[in-house]
């Protein structure tokens, strides 16, 4: 069965069923991927290597805030300089190479262009299936790039390409991007944490 599997007639018992899968999605998130893909992340950003983030509609959004929360607020009161590229902000890039070539190569032509080995690729699919996001995984392994991929649903074929999967178990697209995004904002805040003086948190908003 799949959420909803019966239409609610009351908002407020939608809600609460809603967060209730919301809850058991976050629960089902692997702690050992989880930091895995942090050290990946903090290695990389130690040694100045730029971290590649790419997914479409309501993933392209969270891809293109991690940008905001991993470079801006990484930063604050710590002594990262977090390089991140969303692969998904330039319309005007990814509208001429879907126009001109596929859109299933408008983030893996950009990769071509930005990447060097050593570099991450942070997918985003709650499929895990998309093409254009399967090609640019496909291209990072093939290249040196370290991969983390953010799935739902079956995982797909990004699941089976990453270094590190993190899954979130769930069949509704809302629930599986309300939990990517949660995976973005504390991969985020942690990083920062974790440079900051210990005595500075305690003043500071996240």
């Amino acid at each position: 069965m799949t959420f909803p599997d019966n239409k609610f007639s009351d908002i407020s018992a939608f809600a609460s069923a809603y967060f209730e899968q919301c809850a058991a999605a976050q629960a089902s998130v692997d702690g050992d991927r989880l930091k895995a893909a942090f050290a990946l992340l903090d290695e990389a950003c130690g040694r100045g290597a730029t971290l590649y983030v790419c997914g479409n509609g309501g993933s392209a959004a969270i891809s293109n805030h991690l940008v905001c929360d991993h470079s801006k607020c990484g930063q604050t009161d710590t002594d990262l300089r977090p390089k991140v590229v969303s692969l998904s902000t330039n319309i005007e890039m990814i509208t001429a190479i879907a126009n001109d070539l596929s859109y299933d190569e408008v983030f893996v032509y950009q990769l071509k262009t930005l990447a060097e080995p050593g570099d991450i690729l942070l997918t985003i699919s709650s499929s895990g299936d998309s093409e254009n996001v399967v090609r640019a995984a496909r291209w990072a392994k093939d290249n040196g790039l370290g991969v983390i991929a953010f799935t739902g649903f079956g995982g797909g074929r990004s699941a089976d390409l990453a270094d590190i999967n993190l899954h979130v178990t769930g069949d509704n697209y809302g629930v599986v991007e309300d939990v990517h995004q949660g995976l973005m904002h504390i991969l985020s805040q942690f990083l920062r944490q974790s440079h900051m003086n210990e005595t500075v948190i305690p003043d500071r908003k996240f």
